[in-house]
């Protein structure tokens, strides 16, 4: 477990790669909202191994990093609040 997990009480991944269902609850949504995340281009395509799509973590990752949150709505510079 890595020291954010730790400190989140969240288990890491216990493999690289996850199906579709792991992956969706990886990032905390639906499997049906995960689908859209993809076909949005938000979230990364599954690599193939054989017959099986996997979804590598380490892309997961830093899809998540990259989708917007609440904090990215700040307008204006923060440090005029601070005189």
């Amino acid at each position: 477990m890595t020291a954010v997990a730790s400190r989140l009480n969240v288990a890491a991944p216990s493999a690289r790669g996850l199906n579709r269902v792991e992956a969706a609850r990886y990032v905390g949504v639906s499997p049906a909202t995960f689908d859209k995340l993809i076909s949005d281009g938000k979230m990364p395509k599954a690599k193939r191994i054989g017959a099986r799509r996997v979804w590598d973590v380490r892309r997961l990752d830093l899809a998540f990093d990259a989708l917007p949150g609440d904090d990215d709505a700040i307008t204006g510079n923060p440090w005029d609040a601070a005189g």
